[in-house]
């Protein structure tokens, strides 16, 4: 005879283990330094920056109730 072997123990082992494999290519695939995150976060300053100067501002238009200018 085999050894007897509880299904709910095996079961919440084997789920344990694809979470644990889960969280490891997670943290692989997200996971940066610090330094990464700071010239992220400064190329994205720089980017707004740029994107800022290159806004074409519309001139405010007057406050009249009707298209007609009266």
């Amino acid at each position: 005879m085999g050894e007897v072997v509880s299904l709910s123990k095996h079961r919440k082992s084997r789920e344990r283990a694809l979470r644990q494999k889960q969280a490891d290519a997670n943290r692989v695939k997200y996971g940066r330094t610090k330094e990464e995150r700071a010239e992220e976060d400064a190329e994205a300053e720089r980017a707004e920056k740029a994107h800022a100067l290159l806004k074409f501002e519309q001139p405010a238009k007057p406050d009249c109730p009707d298209e007609s200018g009266l």
